[in-house]
């Protein structure tokens, strides 16, 4: 069961500055919240449209002071044609099989993780999770939220992601796969089926968290199109952007926009 909520008595926390993960010589802060198990699902569909991304049970965005190059992005689900690269990506994962699963925490998926984790972000906040935590991460989070599975044609599975439901799409929250097989670019092939996930839905837009401009970690997000970014003016066409005419960051008053 879930209530309403209502977002003027929302808390908002801030946490200190910390050098950020995406930008040489830049320091990143963000806003956070809290999600309420009650009220989670419509907070979370609420934030999200608002520019806030969800970890666990914490509802984030960006609040750095002298930067704002981080914009939240969605992919039209329905307007995207594959190029030819997708359409190569497509085939090289023609193999594998999707199941849609409820999100129940598996030893598999943990020692899948762990792998990604030791090889991509070694040293990151996750990389010492244990199994505890994950169950955590995909059991007790405060949304509407499905798990897919992908496997190869021995059942083994090698990608997965955690994916929140919206009122107007899917939110891709967190993926990981097999490092030891690049040839199939197992991270954009996830997008390129949760865009036909989408559609199969009849859900338009894919929200896919931020994308970064100058970040060589975030730029394949961009490839993506057609698409949106959030701007202070609400959202607009990634054509359209123009980052000169960002603000050069966070204002706190933009919460009570919200």
């Amino acid at each position: 069961m879930t209530r309403p909520f209502d977002p003027t008595r929302l808390q908002f926390y801030v946490t200190i500055p910390a050098p950020c993960p995406y930008l040489d010589g830049q320091q990143e802060r963000k806003v956070f919240t809290q999600l309420d198990p009650l009220s989670g699902p419509h907070l979370n569909d609420y934030l999200t449209h608002s520019g806030f991304r969800r970890s666990q049970n914490v509802l984030y965005r960006p609040a750095c002071e002298t930067c704002s190059a981080c914009k939240s992005l969605r992919v039209d689900a329905y307007g995207y044609k594959r190029g030819k690269s997708a359409r190569r990506t497509a085939a090289r994962n023609a193999d594998l099989t999707r199941e849609i699963c409820e999100p129940y925490a598996t030893r598999e998926q943990y020692e899948l993780l762990q792998s990604y984790l030791h090889a991509r972000h070694s040293g990151g906040g996750m990389t010492d999770m244990d199994f505890a935590r994950y169950e955590t991460m995909v059991e007790e989070c405060a949304s509407r939220t499905l798990l897919v599975e992908y496997r190869d044609s021995s059942g083994r599975l090698v990608a997965c992601c955690l994916a929140d439901e919206l009122s107007d799409g899917l939110s891709m929250v967190y993926s990981f796969f097999d490092v030891t097989q690049p040839r199939r670019s197992l991270g954009k092939f996830m997008i390129l089926d949760y865009v036909e996930i989408c559609k199969a839905a009849g859900l338009p837009w894919l929200y896919l968290g931020y994308w970064v401009q100058g970040s060589k970690k975030m730029e394949y997000k961009s490839d993506f199109r057609p698409a949106q970014v959030l701007t202070r003016g609400g959202w607009i066409d990634f054509a359209d952007y123009d980052p000169a005419n960002a603000p050069a960051g966070f204002d706190l008053k933009q919460l009570q926009e919200l």
